[in-house]
């Protein structure tokens, strides 16, 4: 007699996908339009488009240094996303709750990859900014790694059980 085990959650990796070719998509379209770090203005003092190139992690994190870094982030983001599919493999496919954020995150960390294994750097574009307050620039890759964690994390707290739980 085998024992009834509900399918994974491993289709939500077309989510994953999705972020990949919206994340290389926009790069595409910001690398033919924009020169490096030229501003255009989309949402007067709120938002900019920017082309910035990261050789570092989140904030330009290891940016000065002399190139290493790339290999340390390239090996941090396939260690990473590789847990996190099989964390994904072992979800059941109705725990949309756990599967949708480790799927924005496992996007967002391929996406930047690319990045860095094809370009030696991510490109960046997205920069929000108030006054003479900027955030760094980001891009989609990012946005779905940030998503995802808060995801996460909240959904953790709210189910009381931590984020593994069904609901």
């Amino acid at each position: 007699m085998t024992a009834h085990r509900s399918p994974n959650a491993l289709p939500w990796l077309l989510v994953s996908l999705a972020v990949i070719v919206l994340d290389q998509w926009t790069k595409q379209i910001v690398l033919g339009a924009l020169n490096h770090l030229e501003r255009v203005e989309v949402i007067p003092g709120f938002l900019n488009w920017t082309l910035a190139f990261n050789t570092g992690a989140a904030f330009s994190f290891l940016a000065d240094e002399n190139g290493w870094q790339r290999w340390l982030f390239t090996a941090l983001a396939i260690g990473v996303s590789a847990v996190l599919v099989v964390w994904i493999g072992r979800t059941a496919r109705s725990d949309w709750r756990t599967a949708l954020p480790l799927s924005l995150i496992v996007g967002g960390a391929l996406g930047n990859l690319i990045d860095r294994v094809r370009l030696g750097h991510v490109t960046d574009f997205i920069q929000v900014y108030h006054g003479d307050w900027y955030f760094p620039a980001f891009n989609i890759a990012d946005s779905a790694i940030s998503v995802g964690a808060v995801l996460l994390i909240l959904f953790g707290f709210a189910s009381g059980k931590g984020a593994g739980s069904e609901g």
